[in-house]
């Protein structure tokens, strides 16, 4: 077997499919979002909480705009079908399938309106997203003592003075500690551009106040998440996954 056969077989072997690809009873929060198909850049998401009975009942809809090639299949908590189309780092496509969105929202206000256990970076100079696959710190978070210095570190300095990324909140794809680099990284909810005008690189992306709404009902207790699929998908897995 060659070296580069074996390296696409390990590659394969380690994405992790952390669940069976379902809504657990003690999912709480939903986010869903359904776009026309695998190519669209459109989604309409509906905001979910779970009830005493455990039905779903709905607390919002908003409308949002994905990548501008559409979707592709992520890693996160779902398995991943045999042969499907992977998200690819560059790819222009946003990551479907089953994400937790509990592990923080990021922005340049000093503070913003959210729940007290939701974690909040407020974004400075020093603030960095690792992004280049070359990297051991390849799509995570880290706060420097320093100003950037070396090149990789103003590489990944976060977006400065951008309104689209004055707040987003982190969909856990492809996450570390189990990141796999090339698949996609730094992939958030966040402010849309031209009012809804233009797609994105692969984030999920909504109005200011929609998304202000959004994040400051977001409660990791709840153990949220975020379930993003073409619609012809989610009919396919809406009973399995026990979706809404």
């Amino acid at each position: 077997m060659s070296r580069l056969i074996r390296y696409f077989l390990i590659l394969f072997i380690s994405i992790p499919a952390i669940q069976a690809g379902e809504i657990t009873k003690d999912t709480k929060q939903l986010i869903l979002g359904i776009a026309d198909n695998w190519d669209s850049s459109y989604v309409k998401l509906t905001h979910y909480e779970r009830g005493l009975r455990g039905n779903w009942k709905i607390e919002g809809t908003w409308n949002g705009r994905l990548g501008r090639n559409g979707l592709a299949w992520g890693i996160g908590l779902h398995d991943i079908p045999a042969g499907a189309k992977l998200k690819r780092e560059g790819d222009g496509r946003t990551p479907a399938g089953i994400f937790d969105i509990s592990h923080g929202a990021y922005g340049y206000a000093s503070t913003i309106r959210k729940k007290s256990n939701l974690p909040y970076h407020q974004i400075t100079t020093r603030s960095l997203w690792y992004e280049d696959t070359s990297s051991p710190r390849y799509n995570s978070f880290q706060l420097l003592d320093h100003e950037p210095r070396s090149t990789a570190e103003k590489k990944a300095q976060m977006r400065q003075g951008d309104y689209a990324h004055a707040l987003k909140l982190f969909i856990s794809h492809n996450a570390p500690p189990r990141a796999q680099p090339g698949f996609g990284s730094a992939i958030f909810f966040h402010i849309w551009r031209e009012g809804g005008g233009k797609p994105t690189a692969g984030c999920t992306t909504m109005a200011e106040q929609n998304l202000k709404a959004m994040i400051s009902r977001i409660d990791p207790s709840k153990n949220p998440r975020y379930v993003i699929l073409p619609r012809a998908e989610y009919e396919k897995v809406k009973d399995y996954w026990k979706l809404p």
